[in-house]
């Protein structure tokens, strides 16, 4: 097999278990959680917060293991960690076991993520580069999908939720075994970076990559915790189990993600405050959306789209940005805009559980509307540099 496609193919499997049943399953599956285990919506924040804490941690953990053992050591990390989460899950006779899996999955994101840049930029040619790693983003938005469609099958066949959590388990396991027997050119280290470098990305021009990072994380965390909930909750859809609500929730979600693999073309048409203004109405509209026609077909499907294009486009967008505004520190800056992601992330779905116990979900996803529309309001011209020195000639601005 080709070096190319060998770790493209490699690398969207990895991606597909990571940012699929792994880092959205809880969400996807938390109406069937409810009541097997006592969850209410409080305790759904903080085990959803958990999960993505986790991402945090593996994140910076991702960042050491690099520089010291190499892309594939991290990956692997990752794939044995959603291995295990997913079957810890699938097996959980309590609340607490359920969270502990759903926290070491919630990792396998973190491990997974950025490594890829580095094991393409130490096995490819650089012309090979950029479309090993597109194929290697779609894995998100496939995985994402592919995660949905069988726990909607499985519902409208009666099936429980533990089949689909074994399923996931298992597939997991062939991610690893797939990575671990693609990746062997990519184990050596990337050479540690020093500690210094860190303090270079305080800068002020920097500052609005931090807070939109911030703020799509806290958004997006809410929507992928309790937006199939919300569904649910309200009886459903039309013609469907109310536990297959979920499923159609994040099919479209994940459909409609692979637009994101347009992000660089349409960055370069409007600019990127023109950009991330559309992504956050966007958002704002999705959150709004299933708070108000939570059981309407047409408005969830918009939703779910809306809440994926975003999802997808903006992870895009902070890559991009932030290689832009650091260009001597691309995968350092990247690793600190998701890391500030992720931290958005935990704040996000555990305020969210507390405030939709206190005002109801309706009020709680109207707030978290609040935030998108709000954060695309800060996108004002003069706001957004693209580099760290001088301002630049704005675009679209």
């Amino acid at each position: 097999m080709q070096t190319l496609t060998r770790i493209a193919s490699a690398g969207s499997a990895a991606t597909a278990i990571a940012f699929g049943p792994a880092r959205i399953g809880f969400g996807l599956f938390l109406p069937q959680f409810r009541e097997p285990f006592g969850i209410g919506t409080g305790t759904a924040g903080l085990i959803s917060s958990l999960g993505f804490t986790a991402f945090l941690i593996g994140l910076v953990c991702s960042h050491l293991l690099i520089d010291r053992a190499g892309p594939r050591a991290s990956i692997l990390c990752g794939m044995v960690a959603a291995a295990t989460g997913l079957g810890v899950v699938a097996l959980a006779p309590n609340a607490i076991i359920l969270a502990a899996g759903v926290f070491l999955a919630g990792a396998s994101a973190g491990f997974s993520w950025t490594p890829f840049n580095a094991a393409a930029h130490g096995a490819l040619r650089p012309a090979d580069r950029a479309g090993a790693l597109s194929v290697i983003s779609t894995g998100t938005a496939a995985g994402v999908f592919l995660t949905a469609v069988l726990a909607l099958s499985l519902a409208c066949m009666g099936f429980g939720w533990r089949g689909a959590w074994i399923i996931f388990a298992v597939a997991a396991a062939c991610a690893a075994l797939a990575n671990l027997l693609a990746l062997f050119d990519t184990a050596e280290p990337a050479g540690r970076t020093p500690r210094a470098t860190w303090a270079e990305l305080a800068t002020r021009p920097a500052i609005p990559l931090y807070v939109v990072a911030f703020s799509f994380g806290l958004t997006s965390g809410v929507y992928l915790t309790f937006a199939a909930d919300r569904v649910a909750g309200q009886g459903g859809l039309a013609g469907l189990p109310a536990a297959a609500s979920g499923g159609v929730v994040f099919s479209a979600y994940g459909a409609f993600g692979l637009l994101g693999l347009m992000t660089a073309r349409i960055e370069a048409a409007v600019g990127l405050p023109w950009l991330l203004r559309a992504l956050n109405i966007g958002a704002g509209l999705a959150l709004a959306l299933i708070a108000w026609a939570p059981t309407a077909w047409g408005w969830v499907i918009v939703s779910a789209g809306l809440q994926g294009v975003f999802v997808m486009m903006t992870s895009a967008v902070l890559s991009l940005w932030s290689e832009r505004l650091f260009p001597d520190l691309p995968s350092l800056s990247f690793t600190a805009a998701l890391v500030i992601t992720a931290a958005g992330s935990i704040v996000g779905p555990a305020a969210a559980g507390a405030a939709s116990s206190a005002f109801g979900p309706a009020a709680m996803l109207l707030g978290a509307s609040g935030i998108a529309l709000a954060t695309a309001a800060g996108m004002m011209p003069g706001t957004i540099r693209e580099s760290a020195g001088p301002a630049p000639a704005l675009q679209g601005g």
